[in-house]
């Protein structure tokens, strides 16, 4: 319950409906080019992530028993270069600000959450937890 609770409160107060829709223009704007098309497919994954990160967290696929994609060492060092710095970065100041206040701590942690992710997210699967 206090999940629900938490994600409902990220959704339209904690930048969760604006986290989500940044990650799904994204994946869109991605998809229109065949090389962009696995890092869309990673940004539809944040965006689902971004709209409710409380009780769900961001593992390796590895831990999940999918195999490992040929490349997806190489995707991410070409993703932290023209965007994972930059997200990593926004998502990081956006928590440290929400941790400004007692009230906004929860919300800064889940900021936490999308910055790792940000930085280098193909290879990684939504689990509960």
């Amino acid at each position: 319950m206090l999940v629900l609770l938490g994600n409902i409160l990220w959704f339209i107060l904690g930048g969760g409906l604006f986290a989500w829709l940044a990650w799904m223009i994204l994946g869109c704007v991605l998809a229109i080019t065949v090389v962009g098309i696995p890092f869309s497919v990673a940004a539809f994954r944040i965006a689902r992530f971004a709209a409710f990160p409380f009780g769900k967290r961001l593992v390796d696929a590895q831990m999940v028993g999918d195999d490992r994609i040929t490349g997806t060492a190489l995707a991410n060092i070409l993703w932290i270069v023209l965007a994972g710095l930059w997200l990593a970065i926004a998502h990081l100041l956006t928590g440290i600000s929400c941790c400004l206040s007692i009230i906004g701590i929860p919300f800064g942690l889940a900021h936490f959450k999308l910055a790792m992710v940000s930085f280098a997210p193909l290879g990684k699967r939504v689990v509960l937890g």
